[in-house]
């Protein structure tokens, strides 16, 4: 891997940067929309993003896209975290992400060109359908139902955690369309306009006060059958392309480096020799989170499958995370404690808020625990037991 940028990347970089100056402010690094007023926010930023052709930078050209490296997106990416600005699409950038790239691995061409365009332009924002009330670690047990009639495919059951569903205008699912066979083979994916009749949601209250994730209830809903996603049956294998994506993004390193800094910056050299020492192991930290992420973009551009590479990276950046809030936190003595904006908060409330808020980045998208299995079983080729 080379550990240099080239001058091209670097002009990027600062494009970027430039134009988040004058284009986005505000935002608590929260990648899930808590109000109307903040959705149409995202939504016009990402449409400015599109417009520059930047919100699908490494797509296709034919799709939208401009056809640049993984690394020249996960700069975007990263300055656009920083900034504590959307990436694309819904939250984590669930279109540009997650969606478009399954999409474009294992979808027909007629899906191709009926979901990738409206993503690509900023016209269109998605949600996730995947975990349970009993299937989140264990993905595969999931239990809602996808019945075939006819030409459509008959929705039903719960699914959690799902951000900004009160906002999106799609949804990807799982659903059981074989009950009868493993839990991995009888799983399919499903493309679902939130519109259709018979989905309903309610927000879950959130320990930061916001309320970004819900619940999402299919009674009966009808979904094309040209809206599966891959062969039917065969869902798990798609769901594992967009799990990789996902758990490879530089999205967290970018926020993370944001925290870092704006802390050291309030502190302004009045430290004690222990705390100066336990920043700099952050900082440390945080180069590595980074550099393990453009890894995997790194990886991508040379077609080299991240089998455990980014579970390594999604593991490692949300723990890093954790133990710098907590120094944050503890840094800051009892003004650190108190939430977004509240009267004489430290730095308006931001590191309590960032403190509650990466408690579940080592739960979403696979927790520490089955990330260390990923790297077991496929980096170190240990057995399952």
């Amino acid at each position: 891997m080379d550990f240099r940028f080239d001058a091209e990347d670097e002009a990027f970089r600062r494009e970027i940067r430039a134009f988040l100056a004058s284009e986005w402010s505000g935002g608590t690094g929260d990648a899930a929309v808590d109000s109307e007023e903040e959705y149409e926010a995202e939504r016009a930023f990402e449409k400015k993003l599109a417009q520059r052709g930047w919100l699908t930078l490494a797509w296709p050209v034919e799709y939208g896209g401009q056809g640049a490296t993984n690394v020249r997106q996960a700069i975007m990416k990263e300055e656009c975290s920083y900034a504590r600005a959307p990436i694309g699409g819904g939250p984590g950038g669930q279109a540009t992400g997650l969606v478009g790239p399954a999409v474009m691995a294992h979808g027909t061409e007629e899906q191709k060109q009926r979901f990738l365009p409206p993503i690509a332009a900023g016209d269109v924002s998605w949600c996730q359908g995947f975990s349970e009330p009993d299937a989140g670690s264990d993905l595969a047990a999931v239990q809602t139902q996808a019945v075939r009639d006819g030409d459509s495919y008959v929705l039903n059951g719960h699914k959690v955690w799902t951000s900004g569903a009160a906002y999106a205008d799609w949804i990807h699912v799982l659903a059981r369309t074989d009950p009868d066979a493993p839990k991995h083979k009888g799983i399919s994916y499903l493309l679902v306009d939130m519109k259709s009749p018979g989905i309903s949601h309610t927000p879950i209250q959130e320990m930061t006060g916001r309320s970004g994730f819900y619940e999402t209830h299919f009674d009966d809903v009808a979904v094309p059958a040209t809206n599966l996603l891959g062969e039917e049956n065969r869902g798990w294998y798609v769901a594992t392309t967009t799990l990789g994506f996902e758990r490879s993004g530089i999205a967290r390193v970018g926020a993370i480096t944001r925290s870092f800094d704006d802390l050291v910056a309030h502190l302004s050299g009045q430290t004690s020799p222990a705390l100066r020492h336990k920043l700099t192991e952050h900082r440390i930290e945080i180069e590595v989170a980074r550099w393990l992420a453009y890894r995997v973009a790194w990886m991508q551009d040379h077609a080299l499958a991240p089998t455990y590479e980014a579970s390594l990276s999604k593991l490692y950046a949300t723990e890093v995370a954790q133990r710098l809030a907590n120094t944050a936190v503890n840094a800051l003595g009892l003004r650190g404690m108190l939430d977004l904006d509240s009267y004489r908060a430290a730095m308006d409330g931001l590191p309590a808020f960032t403190y509650l808020l990466t408690m579940h980045w080592t739960i979403s998208a696979g927790t520490s625990e089955i990330q260390r299995n990923i790297m077991a079983q496929r980096g170190f080729g240990l057995p399952r037991e």
